[in-house]
């Protein structure tokens, strides 16, 4: 690993290594290994290697550095060939966490490197070494949250040496996930002038960047800001963004048309504000996402172009914010790998893009920075683990949030049959769970209300209270208590562990935890169960989660779910969930019958709903029900993100409940499933598609009357149950069947009568 000793340290004018090597003949094979401490972007005899963006990507860096390889004798040429690595700070050393509490510089070193070997016919011909040179960039800063500047006046030169530095190459790894690259560009749909700059909308929110062509004197500049949101009336307001200054600011070299795109930073963003200083006009421009999953693999379509977007709202904020790391949003100066917001996400993830590899690489992350006592980060890689920050505690094991090391594993079996991430993972599942239990010394816990706290918990996380428009003389919803939260999840990842253990043949640990869990759960009804039905606080979340999980004892649940229906109509369809409370909601619903509820719970337009965002406007799924009020007010910047996946949890729903491709236990990574369609009449007809491990999925239905027409498309390998459960007249290919239908490979056609 080489440094370059132009380098100034962080916030400082980007820099690069070179060497200049000769060759006799061009080789049929050559292949260049490259890494770096920050971000790099290679160039072989002047031309780019490769197509991957902010490599060497993000992990851990003191656990894991990922390299990548690259074919490039088709870039190599007889005679002398030149071998240039450009370095920006990336992850490694520019700002890390929010400007209020205390930015991070510098998290996992101070200074930017890179390590590279050229190799042909097993040789190597070229590696890094102290005899490279090195020298200053036209990328004059950058940084992830800051975004760049450049002066193209400034043409790279060798004025330095190089250091050699002490590099541990035993952390070095081939690239875990999928490599960022750019999707198709997207034009502006609309523009307009703004006080001397031109504001230009996308039209659709992405974490990406914008490319522009310029032309004009030397010296001239633009700046180019970012905006998710509109203020009322089009005013211009990035204001959420807090401390990042996610703009680019670029000075002409003036030799006639220059195209630019930032290098070692992404925005997230809908709309970019121009500024043109000087002699120049800017005659093309673009806005290109970025992602780590650009191809979509499940499709879900209807007959409601409401939810039809917000399908697609939601393929968009996973596309923004699987860059490397499932983060929580793409345009703040935040961007973490928050462990709740991934947990409750992963099953749709895995629906609607190839997310096996990506969270796998992430979960090795959240492994290596797991406490030693068990507890599990908030988000992950954690700055804070090597950083902490005075007078806020440890930054690790709430609730909801750390029991991503045992949800995410899970789904990733559930979808592609992974058994091998549930064994590397279940050591660190058994330390959190023993962690859990000693937070309160039982199995009911009681969350320290400091955070930083141990036993600190988000709860239910932005779960609404007051509905907005709702009557002076009316109460506000009631919202789920820190304690059963955490004792809900407390016996959820016991639950799944100890069936995780049974899987592995680890038959002491299915045995201890087992037990575990069913003390858990005696110990909840005792606390949060009433002879009457009441579960919890009596909100949405308490019901729908202890519903769906069967944390309520069977005498009890005819009278619970009579509760949970009434709590729900008392807000008359808005949401009454928050981040851990909403995936589990309609899913609770439709298991105890009722789906005319869930329709109309979905289907809501007002605020708190999924579908009053869209009305809003949203290209992408909102961090906050409520942020944009109906008359276009913008929610306190200081907490509103416009891009965060979590809320689009609900097209797993869509998929296994509405499409009733339900993924079974008994068959994972499809090679069983349960059809269970949700018929609502509302959506008119439903359509959904999935590229499976097996092959692709598909079920359809239709709707005429009470008639139910119900196709479903099954790969090799995969065997489908689909039981009447309360529906009439069942058919298979028009002939009358009785009792439940095994399907195998190939297309069927159900028809059934619903009342």
């Amino acid at each position: 690993m080489i440094a370059p000793l132009s380098d100034g340290g962080v916030g400082t004018p980007a820099s690069f290594v070179s060497r200049e090597f000769a060759l006799d003949a061009v080789p049929e094979d050559a292949r260049l290994f490259v890494s770096a401490q920050g971000v790099y972007r290679a160039f072989l005899n002047g031309q780019r290697v490769g197509e991957d963006l902010l490599t060497p990507g993000w992990t851990c860096y003191d656990d894991r550095i990922a390299f990548q390889s690259y074919p490039v004798a088709h870039l190599l040429r007889e005679g002398t060939n030149r071998l240039e690595i450009w370095l920006g700070d990336g992850w490694w050393r520019s700002q890390m966490m929010w400007g209020h509490e205390r930015p991070i510089l510098n998290c996992w070193g101070d200074r930017i490197g890179a390590l590279a070997e050229l190799e042909t016919g097993g040789a190597v011909i070229l590696k890094t070494d102290d005899s490279w040179r090195g020298g200053l960039l036209p990328i004059r800063q950058s940084g992830i949250y800051y975004g760049e500047s450049v002066d193209a006046r400034v043409t790279p030169e060798e004025t330095h040496g190089v250091e050699v530095l002490a590099f541990d190459t035993g952390l070095l790894v081939p690239h875990e996930a999928p490599p960022v690259r750019e999707m198709a560009a997207l034009t502006p749909v609309d523009q307009w002038e703004d006080g001397g700059a031109t504001v230009y909308d996308f039209g659709q929110n992405v974490g990406g960047y914008v490319r522009f062509t310029v032309e004009g004197e030397a010296e001239a500049s633009l700046l180019v800001e970012h905006s998710e949101q509109l203020g009322p009336n089009r005013q211009w307001d990035n204001r959420n963004y807090r401390s990042a200054r996610a703009a680019l600011d670029y000075v002409l070299k003036g030799e006639g048309p220059e195209t630019y795109a930032p290098m070692f930073t992404f925005m997230g963003y809908r709309y970019a504000r121009v500024t043109v200083t000087g002699k120049a006009r800017v005659t093309a421009i673009e806005s290109v996402p970025i992602s780590s999953v650009p191809e979509q693999t499940g499709v879900f379509e209807c007959g409601h172009p409401l939810v039809n977007r917000l399908v697609m709202n939601t393929v968009w904020s996973q596309r923004a914010n699987f860059v490397e790391v499932p983060t929580d949003c793409p345009q703040r100066d935040e961007r973490l790998g928050w462990t709740g917001d991934a947990q409750v996400f992963a099953g749709t993830a895995c629906w609607l893009a190839d997310s096996q590899a990506i969270l796998r690489k992430y979960l090795r992350d959240v492994m290596a920075d797991q406490r030693p006592d068990g507890a599990v980060p908030h988000f992950s890689p954690d700055p804070t683990r090597l950083h902490p920050v005075p007078g806020r505690g440890d930054w690790a094991g709430s609730t909801g949030w750390g029991d991503a090391i045992v949800v995410i594993p899970w789904q990733l079996y559930m979808h592609y049959g992974d058994t091998d991430v549930l064994r590397e993972c279940f050591g660190a599942m058994v330390r959190w769970l023993d962690y859990l239990w000693s937070i309160s010394d039982g199995p009911i816990i009681t969350p320290n209300p400091v955070w930083g706290g141990k036993g600190f918990t988000f709860g239910d996380w932005l779960q609404p209270q007051a509905q907005p428009g709702q009557k002076d003389n009316q109460k506000a919803a009631p919202t789920i208590g820190d304690d059963a939260a955490a004792t809900i999840y407390h016996f959820i990842s016991t639950d799944l562990v100890a069936r995780i253990a049974g899987l592995l043949d680890e038959t002491e640990e299915a045995e201890r935890l087992a037990a575990r869990a069913e003390a858990i759960k005696a110990a909840f009804a005792r606390e949060f169960i009433t002879p009457a039905g009441r579960v919890g606080y009596g909100d949405q979340t308490s019901y729908a989660l202890s519903l769906l999980h069967d944390l309520v004892p069977e005498e009890h649940r005819e009278a619970a779910a009579r509760q949970f229906r009434r709590v729900v109509e008392e807000t008359d369809g808005r949401i009454g969930t928050g981040f851990i409370g909403t995936p589990a909601l309609l899913p609770a619903l439709t298991k105890y019958g009722m789906h005319d509820l869930a329709g109309k719970v979905f289907l809501n337009e007002r605020v708190p709903g999924w579908l009053y965002q869209v009305k809003m406007g949203a290209t992408s799924i909102w961090e906050r029900w409520d942020a944009i009020a109906p008359d276009g007010t913008l929610f306190n910047p200081g907490m509103n993100s416009y891009n965060h996946y979590a809320y689009g949890a609900v097209c797993q729903w869509l998929f296994e409940g509405v499409a009733g491709l339900r993924r079974s236990e008994e068959g994972p990574g499809f090679a069983k499933l349960d059809l269970d369609p949700v018929v609502i009449r509302e959506l008119g007809h439903v359509s959904a598609r999935h590229e499976s491990p097996s092959g692709e999925v598909a079920a359809e239905w239709r709707i005429e009357g009470h008639r139910v027409t119900y196709r479903v498309t099954l790969p090799d390998g995969c065997e489908a149950t689909f039981a009447p459960r309360g529906r009439e007249q069942v058919t298979l290919g028009g002939v009358a069947q009785m009792g439940p239908l095994t399907l195998g490979p190939g297309t069927h056609e159900i028809g059934f009568t619903i009342t």
